[in-house]
């Protein structure tokens, strides 16, 4: 047997040692990783949609909760104090103690009521003495204001006029349709009449009613009181006498036991409209435009003319709203 030839040995260990050296050429097997969890449950989240995304922006970005807005503050007024010359018959009558509070409160002022006839509240509005004047003698409260003494007359509401008289009626008046008549049968009979005799709006109709009766009034029959609305009403019933009211005093004396009834009503002359004119700073400097001209617009809003109108006596109204904003609105 031949033993390899050393040619062959030395290509043997060649071999070798090439295989050993490529044995420790390869890679170490490196260990395992740990599972990436964050990774995985980042996967398993689903991906958020735009909308979900634009979410939490939108609730940054929602505007605020509206806040209701708040009623316009009212106006400060440097003299808080007003000077109201009126008629009798809106003082009488209640009105006044049911409206004039809920302007004070509003505007934070003071209102002082000078309750006179209608002829000595233009008077005061004629010297300066007042600011703004709520009146009833249409021709005269025109006059008043053509003299340069107002600024302008704004309509306020309306009520009407009711000869009035005891229960027996003398002089035979009940339910006669003209008050001009009315006043002729008082005169023809001699019938006790109480008259206003204040130059006020009232004592201003019943003149024109003798005036259209063509009789001028004058004997024992006749009595001038000189004295406002409901202080008549009371004379006239004491003495179970006739006399012209304005309805709205006469039903608040009625409803406090006034022992006299309506005998006549509903003539057109008999039409009672109330107006109320700011007295003019130009001609009387020393006037409370600022609130007069306030008073003027409260008076005549719809709102204090839905006021007048729920006033009542007895669950009858007492006055008719009737201002250019009342009719408009309507």
């Amino acid at each position: 047997m031949k033993r390899p030839s050393l040619r062959v040995l030395f290509f043997l260990l060649i071999v070798g040692l090439l295989l050993l050296l490529v044995g420790c050429a390869a890679p170490t097997a490196e260990p395992t990783a740990a599972p990436d969890t964050a990774g995985e449950e980042a996967e398993a989240q689903p991906e958020a949609t735009v909308e979900e995304a634009a979410a939490p922006a939108e609730e940054e970005a929602e505007a605020p909760t509206e806040v209701p807005e708040e009623e316009a503050a009212a106006p400060v007024f440097a003299n808080t104090n007003l000077v109201l010359a009126t008629t009798t018959s809106t003082y009488d009558s209640g009105l006044l103690d049911y409206i004039i509070p809920v302007f004070e409160e509003k505007y934070g002022v003071s209102v002082d009521v000078i309750a006179v006839g209608t002829g000595q509240a233009l008077a005061m509005g004629e010297a300066g003495d007042a600011d703004v004047l709520l009146v009833h003698a249409r021709a005269r409260e025109d006059a008043f204001v053509e003299a340069g003494d107002g600024t302008s007359r704004y309509d306020v509401m309306y009520n009407d006029f009711v000869i009035v008289g005891p229960a027996d009626d003398p002089a035979g008046i009940r339910g006669m349709e003209s008050a001009a008549d009315a006043f002729a049968a008082i005169a023809a009979s001699e019938s006790t009449f109480v008259s206003r005799g204040d130059d006020s709006g009232t004592h201003t109709k019943e003149k024109a009613i003798w005036e259209a009766a063509g009789i001028t009034p004058e004997g024992d029959w006749y009595l001038s009181a000189g004295q406002g609305m409901g202080a008549v009403l009371t004379m006239s019933a004491e003495s179970q006498a006739y006399t012209l009211s304005d309805r709205a005093t006469y039903l608040s004396a009625l409803a406090d036991g006034l022992d006299l009834e309506v005998m006549v009503e509903g003539d057109p002359i008999l039409f009672n409209p109330y107006g109320v004119i700011p007295v003019n700073p130009e001609k009387h400097p020393g006037v409370n435009i600022e609130l007069a001209d306030q008073f003027v617009e409260w008076l005549t809003s719809v709102e204090t003319q839905e006021l007048i109108g729920s006033f009542t006596v007895n669950g009858q109204a007492l006055f008719t709203p009737d201002s250019e904003q009342w009719r408009a609105a309507q």
